[in-house]
Order: structure tokens, then sequence, then C-alpha cells
């Protein structure tokens, strides 16, 4: 855990050279571990995501923790997501590359491990000015590409090589949390991954971070962020 006080922020306008685009789908399940397979089945419909300068970021599917009964089972292979009407694909782009987007995914049908995925039209959201940000996938210094059963980076050191890191993107730390090691498949390997909340950042570090992410593979959803509810609660939690 990392926690220092800060002072209250001013109002900020959210730029809008980067947003999120969200696409209705159809798809009825997914895997639970499926953004290589994700990234693998958009980069086949869109060749030019693949570019190492698109700008793109694709965020992982993540549905209701339950929903009718069902409960989202844990990470692990052979499991599936339940998608409902509701679940969007949602999509990291820079501004000049959203048209071309639409136009090249809407009316798709992806292949993802076997689940079907057909794709409508998008929908553009601007990036949030929430303070509280969380990514649910972040790739560390020492958890690149490695062999099942290779050791796991300390939590300490994932904290301070993310402190240092944001420094260098100008973004100031002052409270984070970050989660268990989370692994995501790759073919002949895995990513070890961890969750990282950040909270009371400014408004500009807040969009700095969304637009800039954390970390390498963003085409697997990985430091990628998103608005999040708040660690009050946490922080009194004994």
């Amino acid at each position: 855990m990392y926690w220092q006080e800060d002072d209250t922020q001013n109002s900020f306008q959210v730029p809008d050279d980067i947003v999120d685009v969200l696409f209705s789908v159809q798809c009825k399940r997914l895997p639970v571990d499926h953004a290589y397979a994700l990234s693998a089945a958009l980069q086949e419909a869109v060749p030019w995501a693949a570019d190492s300068d698109s700008g793109v970021a694709i965020h992982s599917v993540h549905v209701a923790g339950s929903q009718n009964g069902w409960e989202r089972p844990e990470h692990s292979t052979g499991q599936f997501l339940i998608l409902s009407r509701r679940t969007k694909l949602r999509i990291r782009v820079p501004k000049d590359r959203m048209d071309g987007l639409m136009e090249d995914l809407s009316g798709k049908t992806l292949d993802i491990s076997g689940c079907p995925m057909s794709v409508g039209s998008g929908k553009i959201r601007p990036l949030s000015t929430e303070t509280t940000l969380f990514a649910r996938h972040v790739v560390g210094p020492a958890e690149d590409t490695v062999q099942p059963g290779a050791s796991v980076q300390e939590e300490d050191d994932f904290l301070d090589w993310a402190v240092r890191t944001l420094r260098h993107q100008e973004i100031r730390v002052r409270k984070a949390l970050c989660g268990k090691t989370i692994p995501l498949a790759i073919p002949g390997s895995v990513l070890r991954t961890r969750s990282l909340l950040l909270a009371d950042l400014t408004r500009e570090e807040s969009v700095r971070l969304q637009q800039q992410g954390l970390g390498p593979h963003p085409e697997m959803g990985c430091g990628i962020f998103i608005p999040h509810k708040g660690i009050d609660a946490i922080r009194k939690t004994p």
C-alpha cells in the first residue's frame, strides 16, 4: 500500500484527442482469460490496429459479478463469462482513428477462441475526469512474458516501479493499492499482471494516465485505466 494526503483540485476540461469507442455486440459467452484471443481477432479484422503507432488499446470484456443466479467464475482456463445484451466491446483510440475503427469493425464477426462475437455500431465516450482510476491488469517490469511457475514480483516492488514510472509521466502517486497476481495466457507463456487502483489524482493527471496508460500490452487490455468509485471505505477498514 502507498498512501499520501494531498490538497483539493481545480476544475478541468477533458480533452478529446483520445476517446473510448463502445461497440454493441452479440455474443453469448467468452473465455474468462480472453485478452490474447480478443486482441488477435480484432487485429485480424482491423489490421492497422496492430501497428505500434496506432494508439489502439483494447479493454478486456468485463461482466457483473453475478446476474440471474450466475456467478462470475475465477480467472482460469476452461471457464467462461456469460455476456448480457448490455455488454460492450470497448476500445480506446486516438480521435483521428475513431472513424476508421468504426467503419472497419462495425458489422464484423470476431472468432474469440471459438466464441463468435458480432460487432454492431460504435458510440463515442470521452475520457473521464474522475480522480480515482483502476486498471484490471498491469504488467510490471519483472512479469513480462514469464514461464509458468517462475517467481512473482513482490507487491512492494511492483508499487515502487509504478510510482517511479508514473513520475516520469508527470503523474504523482498519492494513494495506490495493487491486487494479487493474475496470469494472462499467451502462446507458449503467460503474462503476470496485477490490478492497480490510484486515488487522489488531479484531473489533469487522471486524463493523462487514461491517455498514456501504464506498462506494455495495451492491445491485451493491460495498463488501461477506467474510473472507479473510490477507496475511502478501504482506508477506513482496520
